[in-house]
């Protein structure tokens, strides 16, 4: 799922491509992407954008008269340009939406076939303001601000990184990356931590995101964004399951869960104890090795 350095770059690109721009027609080539009511889809038509934001992992087109459209691209989501002057590209099944605007089309893809990505439209800010999650903005946020959110609720840091209730924008991919760079373990308790182990995971969390969008604004290099991905080789430990953790060279373990999973560090995050996954741990039992040194590692 694209997470805020990921978003903060697409908006980058589309307010550079349609801020000013009229939006001339909308076409949905599947009627379960729109989930609101109220206003419809062809009143957006004719009116001009006047800004792109990001709403948690959201993007939100602000038009005149107060009307706004707001995209959330979910696990596999993703969104392409075709400027003006360029012959449209087919995208095939995957192809969910194209927004024609005055300066290009935007369209709107899916991997897969299961179909999560939404469109909600709103006719005023109040309406807006409704589908805030409410997550501390952690980029704008005090050290003593994170700290207070964090300790609201007590969850393992992995799930209070990725409640968007309590922080905005950060998602699987980069809580992993977070975790590794604080060395703190993603099953640690938010009421267990101690203030210095709070404020590195303040400063872990405001470099990660800081340095990933950086260096996604350095891929794209003023182009649109068009390989966006949770899983990139410069990572350090998310989808790096069993290869080498670039700082201390133990190999990547993970927990599975659903659809997702957690990647982490045991030598650098648990001290060296494995975590129980939740299938293979009940499936070996006594068998299951609790740390490195059981692995053989």
């Amino acid at each position: 799922m694209p997470e805020l350095p990921d978003i903060t770059v697409y908006v980058e690109a589309l307010r550079e491509r349609v801020v000013g721009a009229t939006l001339e027609g909308v076409r949905l080539h599947t009627p379960f992407l729109l989930r609101s009511v109220d206003p419809q889809l062809p009143e957006l038509v004719g009116h001009r954008v006047e800004d792109v934001s990001r709403l948690g992992k959201r993007i939100v087109f602000a038009f005149d008269d107060e009307l706004f459209a707001v995209l959330h691209l979910m696990i596999a989501g993703r969104l392409h340009w075709t400027p003006l002057d360029a012959r449209a590209k087919r995208r095939g099944r995957a192809g969910l939406a194209e927004f024609q605007f005055s300066t290009g089309t935007l369209t709107l893809t899916e991997a897969g076939t299961t179909r999560r990505a939404s469109l909600y439209l709103a006719r005023n800010a109040g309406a807006l303001s409704e589908m805030d999650r409410g997550g501390l903005e952690v980029m704008d946020a005090s050290a003593a601000d994170f700290a207070s959110r964090l300790r609201s609720e007590n969850h393992t840091l992995k799930r209070s990184l990725t409640d968007p209730r309590l922080f905005s924008g950060i998602g699987n991919a980069y809580s992993d990356e977070i975790l590794h760079r604080a060395r703190l373990s993603p099953v640690r308790l938010t009421s267990k931590l101690t203030d210095d182990e709070i404020a590195r995971l303040h400063a872990a969390t405001v470099a990660v995101l800081a340095e990933w969008t950086d260096r996604l604004r350095a891929e794209s290099a003023g182009a649109f964004p068009e390989q966006v991905t949770a899983f990139r080789p410069e990572m350090a430990v998310h989808g790096k399951f069993g290869q080498p953790c670039p700082v201390c060279g133990a190999p990547v373990q993970r927990i599975r869960y659903a659809s997702n999973e957690t990647n982490y560090c045991a030598r650098c995050q648990t001290d060296g104890r494995l975590l129980a996954d939740r299938a293979l741990s009940r499936l070996l039992k006594s068998d299951w090795p609790r740390s490195l040194d059981e692995l053989g590692t």
